[in-house]
């Protein structure tokens, strides 16, 4: 039988006072430490940017990264200074660890994977936040580089989470100026020559936010002939991720001045007979 009279419980509790006032304390010192941390690496972000020794995606995909590090780093001294709270070897943690580690290795080759691809797209700049990229058959604005997914945001609103290994083939469309390319159709009974120079006429009085247009735009001629119309192209070049925007006010500008000078946009015509009247005539 144990004798419970014979336990110093004033000391067993004094030890439990101070073990769980240590606990508390490093929980709160790990919060404070962890929002003054983010914050620094928010404001060293932001002094990058403002002078320009980087660019705006490179800076948050490096933040978010930066951020993520900083946590995990902190988390694991949280876990080492536990440890020894309790008495326990903060080797064993690290042989723990390794151990661990040697297991993921083998169990989840896939996050393995996806980390190193992760850490060859981001020394690689391939991708950056808010670049307009398509993967496979997934096309839009990256919100997220990690070195497990990334996370592309679709124009129509769906986020779409990627591990990394299966980001063999990246088209990024922000590098560079982009090309607006427009094609209207005419009439056959239209003029093309009259037609072009009033569509080159219409291009070079459009009036677009200074610097979106980089060349052009410009009437290159006829593309193709349809069973109905001539189709014209026009071409120009536009800053990154304006070129919807050249296109759609290209549209507009030239169908105004098709119109003005009476030149025909052609659309499909159905001819419908009535049947009751085709046997009547018969």
């Amino acid at each position: 039988m144990l004798d419970f009279t014979s336990f110093n419980w004033e000391a067993l509790l004094l030890g439990a006072g101070v073990i769980t006032a240590q606990i508390i304390g490093i929980l709160i010192a790990f919060a404070v430490v962890r929002t003054i941390g983010k914050k620094l690496i928010d404001r060293s972000f932001d002094k990058l940017i403002g002078k320009g020794d980087i660019t705006r995606g490179r800076a948050l995909t490096l933040r978010a990264l930066s951020e993520n590090v900083f946590s995990y780093a902190l988390i694991f001294i949280l876990v080492a200074t536990l440890f020894s709270i309790f008495g326990l070897s903060v080797a064993s943690l690290i042989a723990g660890a390794g151990i661990v580690g040697l297991a993921i290795g083998f169990g989840a080759q896939g996050l393995v994977s996806d980390v190193v691809t992760g850490f060859f797209l981001l020394l690689e700049k391939q991708i950056d936040v808010n670049d307009y990229v398509t993967v496979g058959t997934i096309g839009g604005i990256v919100e997220s580089v990690g070195l497990r997914t990334t996370q592309i945001r679709s124009f129509d609103g769906t986020l779409n989470y990627i591990p990394n290994r299966d980001i063999t083939t990246v088209s990024n469309h922000s590098r560079g100026n982009m090309q607006a390319l427009v094609d209207i159709g005419v009439s056959y009974d239209d003029n093309v020559d009259e037609a072009i120079a009033v569509m080159q006429t219409a291009c070079e009085n459009m009036v677009m936010e200074e610097g979106i247009i980089v060349e052009g735009p410009n009437v290159i001629g006829v593309q193709a002939l349809g069973t109905s119309d001539v189709t014209l192209r026009i071409i120009a070049k536009a800053k990154n991720g304006e070129q919807w925007a050249v296109e759609r006010e290209l549209r507009k500008t030239i169908k105004e001045a098709l119109d003005a000078n009476g030149i025909e946009i052609p659309f499909p015509h159905q001819v419908i007979i009535h049947k009751n009247l085709e046997m009547a005539k018969r």
